[in-house]
Order: structure tokens, then C-alpha cells, then sequence
């Protein structure tokens, strides 16, 4: 039986650092692997309109919103029925439905890995990547429901706010969902990526979690972005590989605008432990 495992997340949250060093890790990888070479076990983004096509041949301007949700969850079969055991699928759709048709095939689905991130680091990386300022970032990350644009690459994502993305993956009733914080992995590098290699069911030795670890580091992506660019990443961004920290917005949102994110998102930011000293 061919089965998902999702790798999830709201975007810019440490997905691609995840799904390095699952790679690493899977293939015992003495050097770092190619962050854009294509492997059996991981898939393309589920919203990669490849997948689309394959699912629709008519050209993607006459596809509607119904359309896209109605193919989703047939494009996830597809991924699945294609691999040889089980793959790993990036998404950033909130765990919900859309026009009545799941964002998440459950029946082709193993299980998911689900990275969360400080909304408030989270917003600068996201204007980065969105060639947006940061006011509009916390705008769309505060707006309910929202769904990005069917573009030349990916059909529409429907990401919902950055709660409502953390509440629909991390609900208590969600138990196949391993949920690890992009905080921990910065701080406890061996304790989290160990927890998540046991949520997959394998054992490895602690000498080859950590060589994974190092071939997937911050540096060591930036480094392989520098030299071969990274298929993923905008036009309009100068890297994809920003800073890889945690705290920045101390330095860089202004009080107005940290304000803004916790008014937002004072219940799931309570929920991981992001509420700042005083908020």
C-alpha cells in the first residue's frame, strides 16, 4: 500500500529544513544532498500544477476555484498510487475542506509531520517572500480563510490564518499529527529531529541523526542556494534561506506591529508558549 506522510505547515516555518533532513537522513547521505534533486521518497508540493494537468488537461485560465478543490483530493491519490511505499508531500493547506472536497486526502494518508512557528518571526519572512510589506503580511496571516492565487507554478493554497492553520492541524483530536515547534529544533537539534525519526517508526543511531542534522543546517542550505539556486524560490527574493533564527522581531517589528500579531493570535500563540514576558 502506497501512503502520505505530510509534511505541513504554515509557510515559512521550517518545512524545507524538515524535509532536508529527512532526505539526509533516509538516504544515510555522507555529504549533503541536492536540495533540488528529485527523490522517490519526497514528492513535489501537493500544489504543484504538474499535478494538475495530469488530473485536467484543459489549460489551467478555464479551471475555477470549484475546479481546483474538486482535483485536490484526486491529485493526492495520484501522488500516492505513483510512489513505491510511502512518500512525503509538502502542504501548506489548513486541514479543512473546500467547496465541500477535503484539503487533505485522509484515505491516502499515513500520517503528517506539522512544524509551528512564532507568528511573530513568521511575518517577516512572509513579507519577504511575498514581496509584500510587513503591514500586509500580518493583514493576510490575520485573515480568515484566505487562499493564495493560482499561479504559473502552483494552483491556489488555502493556507486560512495562521490560527486557524495551527488549530485545524494541532487539534487534540488530530493523534497521527507529530507536532514539533521550529523553535525546539533550533534549541534541542538531536531531541526534536530523534522525536520526529521515531514518529516515522525507525530507529537510527545518534551518529547519523546528527550527520543529517549537519547536512541539513541552515548554513549548509544557504551555502547550496549561493552555488545552484533553489528551484523554489520567487524571482523577486534575493534567498530563499533568509536567517533560519528565532527572535528576530524583537529587532526588526515595530511595538505597533508585534501588538497587532498577539491581538491576532493570543490563543494559539498561548497554546506553543509565544505569548512575550508582559502580553
Amino acid at each position: 500500500m502506497t501512503n502520505i506522510v505530510w509534511l505541513a505547515s504554515y509557510p515559512k516555518s521550517g518545512n524545507t529544513w524538515v524535509r532536508a533532513f529527512l532526505d539526509n537522513l533516509l538516504h544515510d547521505a555522507r555529504k549533503p544532498l541536492a536540495i533540488d534533486r528529485p527523490s522517490g521518497m519526497f514528492a513535489q508540493g501537493e500544489s504543484a500544477i504538474g499535478w494538475y494537468r495530469i488530473a485536467d488537461p484543459r489549460p489551467p485560465s478555464q479551471w475555477t476555484s470549484a475546479d481546483i478543490a474538486r482535483l485536490r483530493p484526486r491529485v493526492h491519490k495520484m501522488i500516492a498510487d505513483r510512489a513505491q511505499g510511502t512518500v512525503f508531500c509538502k502542504t501548506h493547506n489548513a486541514l479543512t475542506t473546500i467547496d465541500g472536497h477535503p484539503a487533505v486526502n485522509m484515505a491516502v494518508s499515513a500520517g503528517a509531520i506539522y512544524i509551528v512557528r512564532n507568528p511573530l518571526d513568521i511575518v517577516l519572512s512572509f513579507a519577504d517572500f511575498q514581496a509584500c510589506s510587513t503591514d500586509m503580511a500580518i493583514t493576510i496571516m490575520g485573515t480568515d480563510g484566505f487562499a493564495t492565487p493560482t499561479n504559473a507554478r502552483n494552483v491556489s493554497e488555502h493556507m486560512a490564518s495562521w490560527s486557524q492553520h495551527v488549530a485545524s492541524w494541532t487539534a487534540g483530536e488530530n493523534r497521527g499529527v507529530h507536532v514539533v515547534r521550529y523553535e525546539d529544533l533550533l534549541e534541542r537539534p538531536v531531541k526534536s529531529f530523534t522525536a520526529i525519526a521515531s514518529y516515522l517508526g525507525q530507529k537510527f543511531e545518534r551518529k547519523r541523526i546528527e550527520r543529517a542534522i549537519g547536512h541539513a543546517s541552515f548554513d549548509s542550505l544557504r551555502r547550496q542556494e549561493e552555488q545552484h539556486g533553489f528551484s523554489e524560490k520567487p524571482a523577486h527574493q534575493k534567498a530563499f534561506f533568509r536567517k533560519g533564527t528565532a527572535g528576530q522581531w524583537r529587532r526588526e517589528l515595530t511595538p505597533e506591529q508585534a501588538a497587532r500579531v498577539i491581538a491576532d493570535h493570543r490563543e494559539q500563540m498561548a497554546r506553543f508558549g509565544y505569548l512575550p514576558e508582559g502580553a
